[in-house]
């Protein structure tokens, strides 16, 4: 899946963040399949009184269905509540540091012009590309929009995934995400798994083939992982370690804590701090 490097003028005039997503989330959310072709209808005139095009709306959720295995992933992400060690094991984080040193060798070129241009070093990406795709392993099997759609209809955390949605409508809009993108249960996309929104805030081209492709290319995946990470903080030259600066920006990639303190050790692991 392609992400161009800007979305058009015209369509960013017609998708807007925050406020749009205010009034679009009076649709009326549900906690079961019943009631979701209804809200489909109430989003899309809610969406088309915000400016996004009505033909666009159609195209779309032609294509979206409501996603049970959606429901039962965000429902049941259980691994956060393990303890580090155990969340380590079950991460297998020995192997990805493993993997990860060699990456960082094999990739030497790629992570030192990251780390000149956003400041981020090496093995905090490479904990983030390990944990959440097997370095582009695997990265999904779900339809992206029904995904996001799902999750913004339903009534958990309603608000945050109508705003995923507006910013997958704007990808859409601007021809950086096909109608039959497929991804993670969330809606995630590409080998570090961003959200819709992330895409549209920091994807980056790493690159310089004058796209956005957080799937096929490597290195846009991990200038786009560091880009959000100077986007929540990271300053060059500082620690990442808890308690050390950088930490806050780790905490801004995932909210689960034995999650970050992963990223930081398998970073450190790799980086040999």
């Amino acid at each position: 899946m392609q992400f161009s490097k800007f979305a058009t003028a015209a369509f960013l005039a017609m998708v807007v963040g925050s406020a749009a997503v205010n009034n679009a989330s009076a649709a009326q959310c549900g906690k079961t399949s019943a009631g979701f072709s209804d809200w489909i209808q109430e989003f899309k005139q809610e969406a088309a009184g915000q400016g996004v095009n009505a033909r666009l709306l159609d195209q779309v959720f032609a294509t979206v269905s409501y996603n049970t295995n959606t429901i039962r992933a965000d429902r049941g992400q259980k691994s956060f509540k393990l303890s580090f060690d155990q969340f380590m094991k079950k991460r297998g984080g020995a192997v990805i540091i493993s993997r990860g040193k060699a990456m960082k060798k094999n990739n030497a070129s790629l992570f030192s012009r990251i780390e000149s241009r956003y400041g981020v070093p090496a093995g905090p990406l490479i904990a983030i590309w390990g944990m959440e795709t097997g370095f582009g392993g695997y990265m999904g099997n779900e339809h992206t929009l029904s995904a996001v759609a799902t999750l913004a209809y339903d009534c958990r955390r309603t608000d945050y995934f109508t705003d995923q949605l507006y910013a997958a409508l704007q990808l859409v809009g601007s021809k950086s995400l096909a109608l039959n993108a497929r991804g993670a249960a969330h809606g995630e996309i590409g080998q570090t798994q961003f959200l819709p929104r992330n895409v549209v805030r920091f994807g980056a081209d790493g690159d310089g083939d004058g796209r956005i492709d957080l799937v096929h290319s490597r290195a846009d995946a991990l200038a786009s992982t560091a880009n959000f990470l100077r986007g929540h903080g990271w300053q060059t030259g500082a620690g990442y370690q808890p308690g050390e600066p950088n930490f806050g920006a780790l905490q801004g990639w995932n909210a689960a804590s034995v999650y970050q303190q992963a990223i930081a050790y398998i970073g450190a692991q790799i980086d040999g701090r």
